[in-house]
């Protein structure tokens, strides 16, 4: 694979006069149907597929997150260290790792209970969603992540079905020096973090593996974990057309416990409670309310190039997940899944009526089987039996989709370029019901649907460039959503299959203006409305069991800023804010409650900004090394907006909603030049000012238990040393 190459602004092409000048929508990342490029100072040019582009060109509201930004950004254990600097994407601090990231793109996933949903996940290439659209933010091996893309708006429509946004994640290359990196962090509640990587060249393979430990007592009662991971990337060529990556992930959380959402009183009493009953009889950690978790992937990515203009791209990968989850209704859920798919894309460089123009056009196919089972716990919260007879449920459900695209970029005039594409896809679920009795949970359904996207992007200056999207999405549900029908009329919800909830449709629409003012200085700009139809929302919930129903219509509105500028060579400054209005755009009933139109989607905040000053002693640009030797020192400011935490925006007549925040967090890092070695020392503190505040909310929770809190101040310290060998 070519090498990733540096663009410095002032290096900058001027736009529209040939091919080799423009920059182009369409370039594809490992293997994926659409481009994601960096926002950084220096534009990073993608090397994919033998193309390249620069960021500031694309038709898109794209951000990049490097290797330095992940690295100082904390332990490296949740993407919420370093994402949370990305506009349009809000990250909640939950602090729950039995639940993982509540992750949401414009408002897509904000409603999901746990794991990560509505947005499609790519690590190496590989997916890390399966075809119903759920996916795991733990999936990525961060100690060995080079960087994280992040695409949002219409263009990422074109990655099927639940693609709100798009997040991948590319592990480094393999040095040509080999070397050895090691890592170990302490801080608040027992926490303890190790990383351990291997990275170099043997004979013509190249090889990346890392190894990492991750243990915890949590922040409240009742959330320790523990978790280990290994992650491994095999590259060679077998010849000089060919290139292969072979990609093996490792993950097993033995234990994450849960302590489960509190009502606002309990809140107000201690927000580092666990779960109580009323009358004090139970509670979370009397339950033992816990996952467990266990998942292992191969994938491999191979690229063809047949000549200077065309080239095939191939994948394949297989994957098997365990997950065990003990609720606090004193029953159990058990899901083994296995999945796997296989994908095909073409790329080639042609010209029309002298026009230049770049194709692309693939196939993907993905598929997952799990066996759900169900039972109840012991009164010390073990599995009381697992044979066919003491089991509640037992079937296997499937999913699977199979999609064409095809995509076209062109230089449509000297400063106009354009990009269009189509997507078809079919995913079908099925669910065999092996308890036929007293209800037969069997069933299945087919979605079906055709996503176009276009866009176009004015060239009005070498520092200026204007773009426009329009897209249109579809979501179905997941096979969780799926797994419980609302009877209606206050009755009990049933175990059972529910082909008659539809998918959701949406009509994207964007604009946008990127602008580099300086040498120094890059701001972005994006404005979007997204129109929804048959929103998947809850019905019900009772026992731990969720019913969904699909609303009428709602609403998404907003607007992205990021900017970044280094105001002298040793201080930058950067700003990235999110402003959102999503709500319910038609009355509704939902179970015995009414949604009114105007009333605010949950799980989103109204706003979300994040801004950092950061101070270096070595100034930018005089090393490669100046990044990581001598001294950084910095603040963060994060502001969250109003969160609301359920369709309704009311529980016993009063708001479900929690309050907006504001939190300080600082850092440093020290870096020293061993011979040839390095060491890094790390430390910072979040929520410097000590507030309190919910960091995130559980949505449509049926008791009123909706939040879960934040931590107060925290601190963590961490050593990293590198050196070749």
């Amino acid at each position: 694979m070519p090498s990733k190459k540096i663009i410095r602004q002032n290096s900058a092409p001027e736009i529209g006069r040939s091919w080799e000048k423009a920059s182009w929508a369409l370039v594809i990342a490992g293997v994926s149907p659409l481009p994601l490029a960096a926002q950084t100072l220096d534009e990073v040019v993608i090397s994919a597929t033998r193309s390249e582009q620069r960021s500031f060109d694309a038709p898109a509201a794209i951000s990049v997150v490097d290797r330095d930004t992940i690295q100082n950004g904390g332990p490296q254990i949740n993407l919420s260290e370093s994402l949370n600097r990305v506009p349009g994407l809000t990250i909640l601090n939950r602090q729950n790792y039995a639940q993982d990231l509540q992750l949401s793109i414009r408002g897509f996933g904000a409603r999901t209970p746990f794991g990560i949903r509505g947005i499609r996940l790519l690590i190496d290439g590989i997916p890390a969603t399966t075809p119903d659209g759920q996916g795991q933010g733990s999936s990525i091996s961060l100690p060995s992540t080079e960087r994280i893309e992040v695409l949002r708006g219409p263009l990422a429509l074109m990655y099927g079905n639940s693609s709100g946004g798009v997040i991948q994640a590319f592990t480094r290359d393999a040095p040509q020096v080999p070397e050895f990196t090691a890592q170990a962090y302490t801080g608040s509640f027992d926490m303890r973090r190790t990383a351990w990587q291997y990275a170099g060249r043997i004979g013509d393979y190249g090889l990346v593996a890392d190894y990492s430990t991750f243990d915890t007592n949590g922040y409240r009662d009742n959330s320790k974990t523990q978790r280990t991971q290994f992650n491994g990337k095999l590259s060679f060529n077998p010849n000089d057309q060919t290139q292969v990556n072979v990609v093996f992930n490792q993950f097993d959380m033995p234990l994450a416990q849960d302590p489960l959402g509190l009502s606002a009183a309990q809140v107000a009493a201690n927000p580092r409670q666990a779960v109580t009953s009323s009358a004090g009889t139970t509670s979370a950690a009397s339950l033992f309310v816990r996952k467990i978790t266990s998942q292992n992937q191969i994938g491999s990515a191979m690229t063809y190039t047949l000549d200077a203009d065309r080239s095939v791209t191939a994948r394949a990968y297989y994957g098997v997940r365990e997950n065990l989850q003990y609720q606090a209704t004193g029953n159990w859920v058990g899901l083994n899944r296995d999945y796997y798919g296989a994908g095909l894309q073409y790329n080639e460089k042609t010209s029309l009526a002298g026009r230049p123009v770049r194709l692309a056009a693939g196939y993907e196919f993905d598929y997952s089987t799990e066996r759900r089972q169900g039972g109840t716990t012991s009164s010390s919260g073990q599995q009381s039996s697992t044979s066919p007879s003491a089991l509640s449920r037992n079937e296997d459900n499937r999913a699977q989709n199979s999609d064409f695209f095809v995509q076209a970029s062109t230089l449509a005039a000297d400063n106009i370029s354009v990009i269009t594409g189509v997507r078809s896809s079919t995913v079908s679920f099925s669910s065999q019901d092996y308890i036929p009795t007293p209800v037969d949970g069997s069933g299945s359904v087919i979605y079906r649907a055709t996503s176009p996207v276009l866009g176009l992007t004015y060239h009005a200056t070498d520092r200026l460039n204007l773009y426009a999207n329009y897209g249109k999405g579809f979501e179905t549900p997941t096979l969780a959503e799926v797994a419980y029908i609302d009877n209606g009329n206050n009755s009990a919800i049933t175990a059972k299959f529910n082909p008659a909830l539809r998918a959701a449709s949406s009509q994207h629409y964007e604009i946008g203006a990127k602008w580099v003012p300086s040498n120094t200085s890059r701001v972005d700009l994006t404005a979007y409305q997204i129109d929804s139809s048959n929103e998947i929302v809850v019905s019900s919930s009772s026992g731990g069991n969720t019913a969904y129903q699909n609303a009428p219509s709602t609403q998404r509105r907003g607007v992205e800023l990021s900017a970044n500028n280094w105001l002298t060579p040793h201080v930058s400054a950067l700003l990235s804010s999110s402003w959102i209005d999503a709500t319910f755009t038609k009355t509704y009933a939902s179970g015995s409650n009414t949604v009114t139109a105007g009333n605010k989607m949950p799980g989103i905040p109204q706003h979300f900004l994040f801004s950092e000053l950061l101070w270096t002693s070595q100034a930018m640009g005089t090393s490669k090394r100046a990044p990581v030797l001598g001294t950084r020192a910095g603040f963060e400011w994060v502001s969250a907006g109003r969160l609301y935490a359920n369709d309704t925006n009311v529980y016993g007549g009063s708001s479900a909603s929690a309050p907006g925040y504001n939190a300080l967090n600082a850092k440093v890092s020290q870096g020293w030049a061993l011979g040839n070695n390095l060491l890094t020392a790390y430390a910072r503190v979040d929520n410097l000012a000590d507030k309190r505040y919910v960091g995130s909310v559980i949505v449509n929770q049926s008791s009123g238990q909706f939040y879960e809190p934040a931590p107060g101040r925290n601190w963590t310290l961490g050593l990293r040393f590198s050196m070749p060998i």
